[in-house]
């Protein structure tokens, strides 16, 4: 039996509450996680920034390629083994890149990790959502979403003080197998659920071409492409950033703090998101990002301006990877909708992929990471510019 597209959230509300724990545990190991291995791996190996950063560039960019084959995964096996299986292939690669002994080693698990990031993230999540949920969409994929900003002040604190406590190689693997047995059986549960009334996995990007050459693409793809970059440049550095500022107790707010209110602002934009024009929001999101950085970047000696930094740079965290699956719904036809979030996902991660790497190099040039925030601030910026509503494009008709 069926759900009809009125009793959506009545009847689907368990895979959202599903979906909020897979994003948990694919943030939580896929993007916060990130920058504890980074600072773990710096104190424990001694090893160049750059190198350590060049394996996290490397996850991002495998990632991106297996990403715009999530859907192909889904629509062929299903959603839950999809979800779980990338879930192990993530803990399990977070697991061999914590345990390293030799730069090769970060970046096999780099590999395996990309693999489990792909069928956790933003495009597994939707696809997902997809199969439920059709005029309460955007609130579902929002809702779900959260689990992400919820990562930061769950799994990576955890992570920040399991490692100060028994060391990076222990606290990994301890963190991943705790999650996962919360992990199974929301999956289990939630997915478990009647599909709505013409719910299919969408089979993936099977028009590429078509839409590398269409300009509403890329007036999503491009702004996203830039504002993700500076995101993940400064996620992935953040513990790295903040420990000297800040001390370790400091570092794990900092980023506790950006987490808790990446989910603040997506609640709060997700109860108006639908009467807002969603390319000014994400205007609005990148410049306060940008903003964000610069106060931390003028005032390094002051934990408040750390602390105050955070939480307004964490306000839009969430927003900046919300929308790009909001405006593709309302900009393309429905029968578009996955194709065209996992061609976007894809170019925006092979993008945001060269950012930490680039970050690592910036830094060890520079001797510190005063540069590295600038860059930052400056490809949000460009981002706000572009983004903007009729100013290089006018938002057409879905189709």
């Amino acid at each position: 039996m069926r759900i009809a597209p009125e009793q959506e959230l009545q009847l689907g509300w368990p895979v959202v509450v599903a979906c909020f724990a897979a994003a948990i545990y694919g943030w939580g190991f896929g993007l916060y996680g990130q920058s504890v291995l980074l600072a773990g791996l710096q104190a424990a190996r001694g090893w160049p920034t750059f190198l350590i950063a060049s394996a996290t560039s490397f996850y991002y960019l495998s990632g991106a390629f297996l990403i715009a084959l999530t859907p192909r995964l889904m629509a062929r096996w299903g959603p839950r083994p999809v979800l779980l299986g990338g879930a192990l292939l993530l803990g399990g690669g977070a697991t061999i890149t914590a345990n390293a002994l030799a730069p090769w080693h970060m970046f096999a698990g780099a590999a395996m990790m990309a693999a489990g990031w792909a069928c956790t993230s933003t495009t597994a999540i939707a696809t997902t959502l997809a199969l439920w949920f059709d005029r309460k969409r955007g609130l579902a994929i929002s809702l779900a979403l959260n689990g992400a900003s919820a990562s930061g002040f769950t799994v990576a604190p955890l992570l920040v003080a399991f490692q100060h406590e028994i060391g990076l190689a222990q606290a990994v693997p301890l963190v991943a197998v705790a999650l996962l047995v919360i992990l199974v059986p929301l999956l289990t549960w939630g997915l478990a659920r009647p599909q709505r009334d013409g719910g299919t996995a969408p089979r993936g990007p099977a028009n590429d071409k078509g839409l590398l050459r269409d300009p509403r693409f890329w007036h999503i793809a491009l702004p996203f492409s830039l504002g993700l970059m500076a995101q993940v440049a400064l996620l992935v550095h953040l513990v790295a950033l903040l420990l000297p500022r800040l001390g370790p107790s400091g570092a794990g707010l900092g980023v506790a703090l950006v987490s808790l209110m990446a989910m603040i602002g997506r609640v709060a934009a997700g109860g108006v998101i639908d009467r807002l024009n969603l390319r000014w929001v994400a205007a609005i999101s990148f410049a306060s990002q940008a903003a964000a950085v610069l106060l931390m970047f003028a005032l390094p000696g002051q934990p408040w301006a750390q602390v105050a930094g955070c939480i307004c740079f964490g306000l839009s965290v969430g927003n900046v990877i919300t929308l790009p699956s909001l405006i593709v719904q309302r900009e393309f036809a429905a029968a578009r909708f996955g194709p065209v979030v996992g061609l976007s996902t894809a170019v925006g991660q092979v993008a945001y992929a060269f950012a930490p790497a680039l970050a690592g190099l910036v830094h060890d040039i520079a001797g510190g990471y005063a540069p590295v925030m600038l860059l930052c601030a400056l490809l949000q910026v460009v981002a706000a510019a572009i983004v903007l509503p009729n100013a290089l494009f006018r938002p057409s008709a879905p189709g």
